[in-house]
C-alpha cells in the first residue's frame, strides 16, 4: 500500500489545481439553536466570523447515511438511493448479515451494496472521489458508517484515508485498510493503529437503568489526533492541497445514550451529559483549527461546518396503539416497544408478524421486532417489509398488490396518534391522506429500491421558549423514553447547524436564504474546481451568495403542500422554501403533530 499512497500523492502539481484546501467538519446531530459562545466556542467563532448559513436544512429522512450521501455528492436521497440508517436491499445478503434489511453505518455492508450496484450503490460521484481524480490528497475521519460514504468507491486504503471506529478491527469488523506508511506515521505519534472504543460513552442503559453521563471524549481525541498529528503534517510535508471530511460522533452519540432523563421528557437531551456532547463536538474542532494555524495553512483553508440532522428527545407514548397496551419483560408497562407499529399493522391487516431475520414474532408472549419487521405468510417473499428509522420508517411493498395494499395501510396509519406525516411513491398513485415521495425528493435515479410509503411519528414541544431546543418525538428505536432522537419531518430535526469560514468564504454574513446538505458538495466543487456527475436530477445548488465574490442572496418562495384529507380528515401538509430552483424542506405532517409546521 505504500506504493499506491505515494503514487496518489505524486499525481498533483501546482499546475494542476488550485492551491486550495477544504475541511468538511460534521458535529453529528447538532441543532442550529445550540451554539452559543458559551456552549461550543469554537463552533460560534465559526458562526461569527464567517457565514451564517441561519436558514439551514437537513434532508429527509432526518438520518445520518442519507444526509452523509447529499453531503458526499451533493444529490438528494431520491438520487444517491440511500433512503435511511436501514434500508431495504431485496435479496438479503450472506451472513452475518442474512437479512433483507441493511443498516448503512457499516463498511462491510457498504462495500456489499456497491458489489450489487454496479460498483457505487450512491450511482453519484463524491466531492472527495472528485478531488482525488484530481491530484487532491483526501481523507475521511470519524464516525464508522458516514465516513467512509464520503468516497464510497475507495476501500481498500491506496485512495482516500479512512479511519473511523473499524480502523485496526477492534470492533470484530474488517474495516477498511490503511497505507503502511500512515499506520508507521501514527504509531511514531504516539497513536494506536486500532481505533479506542466508546469507553464509558459506550451503551445506553435500559428501561430501568439510566444511559452514560460523559461525553465521547476519549475516541474523539484520537480521531482528532490522527487528523491534526498524522494526516495534516503529512499533507504539508506533501506540498498539495487536501480535503479532509472529519466526522464527530458527538453530539449524536451522547444525545442518544445520556442517561439524564430516564423516561421522562425533561430535561430531555438538554441535560449535563448532552451538553458536554456539544462542548465535545466544538473542542475537537478548535484542535483542527490549532492545527492549521501551527502549521500555516490556516490561510489557504476552507472550513465549512455542518450537521447532518438536527435532534429531539424521545416519546414512548400512544393512547391508540395495540402494542402499548401489551407486557413486555424490558419495556415500562403503557411504553411502546420497538416495532410497536409492525405490531400494530400486522394486526389490522392480519398478516403475520416477523422479525428482520424472518424469525415469527408473537407480541402477545411478550416479544417484539427489534431491528425490523417483515409481514406476510412467506419470509421470503414478505408483503410489506418495515425498515425503522427513528422518527420514521420506510415501508417497502414487494409483492405485486402493492397498488391494493398501499391505501390500506395508509388508512390504517391515519387511525394513529403517533403518525405525523405520510408520503407514497408517485408510482402508487394518489392516496387521501398522504403526499407523494416526489414533493420531498424521494423520487429519483437511486439504483437501491424506492420505499412505497414512508412515515413520519408525531412531534412536539415541552413547551419551553424555544421549541426547536425541546422537541419531542415518537420514535421507532431501542433508546428509552427521555434519551435522544431524530428521523421525523419537524423542525427540530431539520433544522441542522451549518457555517463556514476561510479564503473563499464571506466574512461576517449571515445569509438568509434557504439552504441544505446537499449543498455542500456543489459549492465546494465549484471552489474547487472539480466536476460532480449528474446521473441523476434531484440535487442541491451552489450556495453563491455565501463566497467571497458571490452576490446578493437569492430570492426565496414560500410553498405549502396538501394532500387529500383522508376519510378521518388527516392530512400532510408540507412547509418548503424555494431558492434557484432547488427546493428545500421545513417540516411535514399533520397540523397539531408536528412541531415548526405552519399550516
Amino acid at each position: 500500500m505504500a506504493a499506491g499512497f505515494a503514487a496518489s500523492l505524486a499525481l498533483w502539481s501546482p499546475g494542476t489545481a488550485a492551491a486550495r484546501n477544504v475541511i468538511i467538519f460534521v458535529a453529528d446531530g447538532l441543532r442550529s439553536h445550540s451554539v452559543t459562545q458559551d456552549s461550543a466556542p469554537a463552533l460560534a467563532a465559526v458562526r461569527a466570523d464567517g457565514v451564517d448559513f441561519e436558514n439551514s436544512h437537513s434532508l429527509y429522512p432526518t438520518v445520518t447515511t442519507p444526509n452523509a450521501s447529499a453531503i458526499a455528492t451533493g444529490h438528494l436521497l431520491g438520487d444517491t438511493g440511500d433512503f435511511g440508517n436501514t434500508i431495504y436491499v431485496g435479496q438479503g445478503f450472506p451472513p452475518p448479515y442474512g437479512s433483507v434489511l441493511a443498516g448503512l453505518e457499516d463498511d462491510d455492508l457498504q462495500r456489499l451494496l456497491n458489489q450489487r450496484y454496479a460498483g457505487n450503490y450512491l450511482s453519484e460521484t463524491t466531492l472527495l472521489q472528485a478531488a482525488r481524480a484530481k491530484g487532491y490528497a483526501t481523507a475521511a475521519v470519524g464516525k464508522h458508517g458516514p465516513t467512509a460514504i464520503q468516497d464510497v468507491v475507495s476501500r481498500d486504503g491506496l485512495g482516500t484515508i479512512v479511519i473511523d471506529d473499524a480502523t485496526g478491527g477492534r470492533d470484530g469488523s474488517a474495516g477498511i485498510p490503511l497505507a503502511s506508511e500512515v499506520a508507521a506515521a501514527m504509531k511514531a505519534a504516539g497513536l494506536a493503529v486500532a481505533a479506542p472504543d466508546r469507553g464509558l460513552n459506550g451503551g445506553g442503559g435500559a428501561y430501568n437503568m439510566p444511559g452514560v453521563q460523559v461525553a465521547n471524549v476519549e475516541q474523539q481525541n484520537w480521531f482528532a489526533g490522527v487528523a491534526t498529528k498524522v494526516l495534516l503534517p503529512r499533507f504539508k510535508a506533501a506540498g498539495k492541497p487536501f480535503v479532509m471530511v472529519f466526522w464527530s460522533r458527538d453530539p449524536d452519540g451522547t444525545q442518544h445514550d445520556q442517561g439524564d432523563s430516564l423516561n421522562v421528557l425533561e430535561p430531555g437531551i438538554n441535560g449535563a451529559t448532552s451538553k458536554a456532547a456539544i462542548r465535545n463536538a466544538s473542542d475537537d474542532l478548535q484542535a483542527l483549527l490549532d492545527a492549521l494555524k501551527y502549521l500555516g495553512l490556516d490561510a489557504d483553508t476552507d472550513i465549512v461546518v455542518t450537521a447532518d440532522h438536527g435532534f429531539s428527545t424521545l416519546s414512548r407514548r400512544s393512547e391508540t396503539s395495540a402494542a402499548a397496551k401489551l407486557h413486555y419483560r424490558d419495556v415500562v408497562p403503557g411504553f411502546l416497544p420497538s416495532g410497536f407499529m409492525a405490531i400494530d399493522m400486522a394486526k389490522a391487516l392480519g398478516l403475520r408478524l416477523r422479525d428482520a431475520a424472518g424469525v415469527d414474532v408473537d407480541p402477545a408472549k411478550g416479544f417484539y421486532p427489534k431491528t425490523g419487521a417483515l409481514l406476510g405468510a412467506d419470509p421470503m417473499q414478505p408483503s410489506v417489509v418495515i425498515a425503522p428509522n427513528g422518527g420514521s420508517a420506510l415501508i417497502y411493498l414487494t409483492g405485486s398488490d402493492a397498488r391494493s395494499v398501499a391505501p390500506r395501510i395508509v388508512e390504517f396509519l391515519t387511525g394513529q396518534d403517533y403518525t405525523g406525516g405520510i408520503f407514497v411513491n408517485d408510482g402508487l398513485g394518489s392516496i387521501p391522506g398522504a403526499l407523494p415521495m416526489s414533493k420531498i425528493g424521494l423520487i429519483g435515479a437511486a439504483r437501491a429500491p424506492q420505499p412505497s410509503i414512508v412515515v413520519s411519528f408525531k412531534s412536539f414541544s415541552t413547551g419551553c421558549a424555544d421549541p426547536e431546543l425541546c422537541g419531542v418525538e415518537v420514535a421507532d428505536s431501542g433508546q428509552q423514553q427521555g434519551q435522544g432522537i431524530h428521523g421525523a419531518f419537524s423542525r427540530a430535526d431539520t433544522h441542522n447547524f451549518m457555517a463556514a469560514v476561510g479564503p473563499d468564504f464571506k466574512a461576517g454574513f449571515r445569509d438568509p436564504a434557504p439552504v441544505s446538505n446537499a449543498d455542500w458538495a456543489n459549492t465546494l466543487a465549484q471552489v474547487l474546481g472539480l466536476e460532480l456527475s449528474n446521473n441523476g436530477h434531484v440535487r442541491g445548488r451552489v450556495m453563491a451568495e455565501a463566497l467571497r465574490d458571490g452576490g446578493a442572496p437569492p430570492e426565496t418562495r414560500v410553498i405549502v403542500e396538501r394532500s387529500e384529507p383522508a376519510a378521518n380528515g388527516f392530512t400532510t401538509v408540507l412547509n418548503a422554501q424555494e431558492a434557484s430552483g432547488e427546493t428545500y424542506f421545513d417540516a411535514a405532517g399533520m397540523p397539531g403533530r408536528t412541531l415548526g409546521l405552519k399550516p
